[in-house]
Order: structure tokens, then sequence, then C-alpha cells
């Protein structure tokens, strides 16, 4: 798989994932449309696994790598899955952006790079009041968004950690392998989960419309989207991997506009124009990021 065509099919699935999940739980609880999705892309990831015999490491580094990508898939999906009832497919987008930032944080710590600089932290906080102009809304008013956007930060700080740390595991491993060994995983935490908080079959209820959208982010959102993503994140580092985050809000909330009729508001429009703004000046913080890019691909 080429580089370049691999982080093109992530900016496509990334910018369709928030509204497919809004989608899958309109008429399916949001545990069971997370657990079926993730399913549905285990059963077809292990036909290709053997069919490919691709085979699927049990060492040491190996589980290590497995578990890191755990807390992405579960811990990221399943606070993003219960935001989705709360808050439109956009706002998400738009708040998992702060994701490169978070990572960074992350990565200084974890991984021992350098420290922010001063335009690093002054684009951290134009993102942060992005964000703050966002929600400020819906905490004067008590809205329940207000719970959704709580949600969606837990997942984008799960989805961030989780990325730096498997950049942190020294191994050179099939991507379907790592998707793979994350969903055997995860998938029992989501049935669990769905048990725990729910436990109910409402099949009579299921629209579908949510049906066809547990099948897309089966497929896609989840199988070849965690395939080009980890294929990426192996070959990129974690800060250039997030410049998807930059991409995907604005395509994300006009998706969202236009498809599922989801209202942008002068608080939305602004607040992205600073989150935007601050991620492009976190990530342009005194490098060439073309060049930088073009020369990974080369």
């Amino acid at each position: 798989m080429k580089i370049p065509i691999a982080y093109l099919t992530v900016v496509l699935i990334w910018s369709t994932t928030p509204l497919g999940i809004v989608w899958s739980s309109e008429t399916v609880n949001p545990m069971m449309a997370v657990f079926l999705r993730m399913l549905l892309a285990t059963l077809i990831g292990t036909l290709f696994l053997v069919f490919m015999r691709i085979r699927l490491p049990l060492h040491k580094q190996a589980i290590k790598l497995y578990g890191y990508s755990t807390i992405g898939v579960f811990g990221g999906m399943i606070w993003g899955y219960l935001a989705s009832r709360h808050i439109s497919s956009g706002l998400m987008s738009l708040i998992f952006g702060l994701s490169p930032i978070v990572s960074g944080l992350l990565a200084q710590k974890i991984l021992n790079e350098p420290q922010f600089s001063v335009q690093r932290w002054f684009a951290f906080s134009v993102a942060l009041m992005g964000l703050g102009i966002v929600s400020w809304h819906n905490i004067s008013t008590g809205s329940s968004e207000l719970m959704g956007i709580a949600f969606v930060l837990f997942a984008m700080f799960f989805f961030s950690l989780s990325a730096v740390l498997v950049k942190s595991v020294q191994i050179n491993i099939h991507p379907l392998a790592t998707t793979l060994g994350a969903l055997y995983v995860s998938v029992p935490l989501f049935f669990l989960s769905w048990l725990l908080l729910d436990g109910q079959l409402n099949i009579a209820q299921w629209s579908t419309r949510s049906i066809s959208a547990i099948i897309y982010l089966g497929v896609f959102g989840s199988l070849i989207g965690f395939l080009a993503y980890f294929f990426i994140l192996q070959k990129l580092p974690a800060t250039t991997v997030a410049l998807i985050t930059l991409i995907t809000p604005t395509t994300a909330i006009s998706l969202g506009a236009m498809i599922n009729d989801e209202p942008i508001s002068q608080n939305v429009i602004i607040g992205a124009m600073f989150v935007i703004s601050g991620l492009a000046i976190y990530q342009l913080d005194g490098k060439d990021m073309i060049k930088k890019i073009t020369r990974r691909w080369a």
C-alpha cells in the first residue's frame, strides 16, 4: 500500500465516520451499534488474515502493541458512541481535531520529545479558545450537548494516548495484524459494555439507515480505516498523521449540514475557525511541513 493512498483513505473515512456513528446510533443502542461494527470488522478481517496467510504475532512486543492499540479502539470508540446522541457529527469531528496537540503533550512524557515552543503553546491556547467558544452556549444553558462534548474529549484523549503509545513500540508487523490484534481484545469489551449498560435487543426498532451505517463503519470505518491508520502510523510521525484532523473537521461539518440537516450555529463557525487556526499554527511551528511530508513519502 502506498503511503499517500493510505493517508487519503484515512482522511475520507474519518470525514464520514462521525456522521456514520450518529446514524448508526439513531435506532440502535450506541453500545450495540459499536459492538456490531467491530464484530463485523473482526470477522471480515480474520478471513483476510487467513486467506492472505498473514501471521499474527503473539510475542511480548506484539501483545504490548495490541494492548496500546486497544486503548484507542475501545477507549476512543466507547466514549465517541456515548456522545453521538448528544452532539452533531460535525462537532464530534471538530473536538477530535485537538488530538495533534494532546498527542504532542503526551509525547513529551512518553517519547521524551522536546517541550512545546512558545508558538505551540500559543497554538494550544487558540485551539482551546475555539473549543470554549463552541461550548459556551451549552455551558450557559445546561444543554445535554455539554455532556456530549465531555464524552468526545474523553474519546479524543484515549485516541491520542493510544497513538503515542503505539509509536513507542519498536516492532515490524503487518498493519492487518495490528488491527485484528486490537479488535480481538476490543470486541469482548464492547460486548460487556452493551451487556452492562443496556443488554436489550430491540431489533424491531432498527432502521435501514442505522443498519447500513453499521455495515459501512464495520467495513470501512473499522477494518479498512484502522488498517490504513496503523499503516501510516508506522511509516510517519504521530504529529504528521495527526495533520488529518486539520482537514476532517471542515468536511465532517459540511457533510453533517448537507446530508443530515445539522444546524451550524455562529458559535460553531467561529469556534471552528479558532480550533483549525490553532492546529495550523501548531503544525507549522517553524517547519516546512510540505517538504517534511514529501520527504517521508518519497
